[in-house]
């Protein structure tokens, strides 16, 4: 006989640091939860080599697949993506970007994904984690918005180019995830709660049960993953209060 300890980190201080008052907490619903949906270090983790059961985390916001009444990850809408191509082939020169009003310091023509990151960031009006970039050395260079813009609709920036060589260079920009549109249409789309507990489960397993908590006090910075409560859809009969 092989007996090993069972552990867990599911405490109100360390488990659910996203919970910030027990207070005016409602009883859970008990759920079942699609595990198929769930993705490994998003959602879940390995326990150990010697207790093989993986741990979802708690706090993950969820939704109803209507289809088979089982839950899965909340599908909320989408995060807008643009991207930034430089055309004509230019030798040298610079350019900036202007952003809601406020425009970047000059960059090389063959600028990092790094270096327009930190330009990005340099503006008043963008904080670290508003905007990821992406990119090889002189682009196409691809713009996530996150932070703030989670799941906007965020206009594009502008240019201004003053590249040398090459024939008649350009930058063009595309919206290529407009933001803010639905992700999916399963059921899944309306939020319907948030997994109140960590909850462990057999690698073979496809489903399991789960306390779905359907109200209380939200700390929405310390949730497993990015949540932004302005962007739930209608139809959702969760109540929440959140603290940004």
């Amino acid at each position: 006989m092989d007996i090993q300890p069972y552990t867990s980190t599911e405490t109100l201080a360390i488990g659910r640091p996203w919970l910030m008052s027990m207070l005016g907490i409602e009883a859970n619903v008990s759920v079942t939860l699609d595990l198929a949906q769930f993705d490994e270090n998003l959602h879940w983790m390995e326990a150990s080599k010697y207790q093989p059961e993986r741990k979802l985390k708690s706090g993950i916001p969820l939704g109803k697949v209507t289809a088979t009444g089982l839950y899965a990850p909340y599908a909320a809408v989408s995060n807008e993506v643009q991207t930034l191509t430089v055309t004509g082939g230019p030798t040298g020169g610079t350019f900036t970007i202007t952003w809601s009003g406020q425009t970047t310091s000059a960059l090389a023509y063959n600028a990092t994904a790094a270096q327009v990151q930190t330009a990005l960031e340099a503006l008043s009006n963008i904080a670290p984690g508003d905007v990821t970039v992406t990119g090889a050395a002189g682009g196409p260079w691809t713009l996530t918005w996150g932070g703030t813009q989670l799941g906007e609709d965020v206009a594009a920036p502008t240019t201004t180019e003053s590249f040398t060589g090459g024939t008649s260079p350009d930058i063009t920009i595309a919206t290529t995830t407009a933001g803010g549109a639905a992700t999916a249409s399963d059921g899944s789309q309306v939020f319907a709660g948030f997994l109140f507990t960590e909850v462990a489960f057999s690698p073979t397993a496809t489903k399991c049960a789960a306390p779905l908590m359907v109200h209380g006090q939200i700390d929405v910075a310390k949730l497993p993953v990015a949540f932004d409560p302005t962007d739930l859809p209608a139809g959702s009969n969760a109540q929440f209060v959140y603290k940004a």
